[in-house]
This record gives structure tokens, C-alpha cells and sequence, in this order.
């Protein structure tokens, strides 16, 4: 179980800062947006919704709480 566990997060697309964008030379690929109940899954259901999207990184572009914390990210590759 941990083994999978593991594995799993060494595929998951990471979070970069735009300047990481830049110097990495990044493509963009999509967008993805999310809502959830709390903060603390918010980067998780990005990196995996990223991960669908073929990316390997993605960068938050916008957050907001209305009742709900939803998020839009930029996906790269």
C-alpha cells in the first residue's frame, strides 16, 4: 500500500511558480479548475486533474472562497 502510494506521487504533476515557467522554458497546455469543501486537497485534485491533462507541472493563476475554495491552474509540460 505504501509502495503504491509512493508511486503515485512520483508521477504527480508539481506546482511551479511562474518564474519556474519561465526559466524552465514551459509549454502550456490547458487549464484546469476545482472546488472543494477545504483548502488542504486543493493542490492534490490539481496536481492529479494536471496529471490528465498529460502535464508535469502546473502553476495556481486564480483562488477563491465562496462558501467553497475553488481554484483555476495552468497546466505545462
Amino acid at each position: 500500500m505504501v509502495m503504491g502510494a509512493v508511486s503515485f506521487s512520483a508521477f504527480a504533476a508539481k506546482e511551479v511558480t511562474k518564474e519556474e515557467v519561465q526559466k524552465m522554458n514551459l509549454e502550456k497546455i490547458g487549464t484546469v479548475n476545482t472546488m472543494a469543501e477545504t483548502t488542504s486537497p486543493m493542490d492534490a485534485k490539481l496536481s492529479k486533474m494536471a496529471d490528465e491533462k498529460g502535464g508535469k507541472y502546473f502553476l495556481v493563476s486564480a483562488g477563491r472562497e465562496h462558501g467553497k475554495f475553488s481554484a483555476t491552474a495552468d497546466v505545462y509540460k
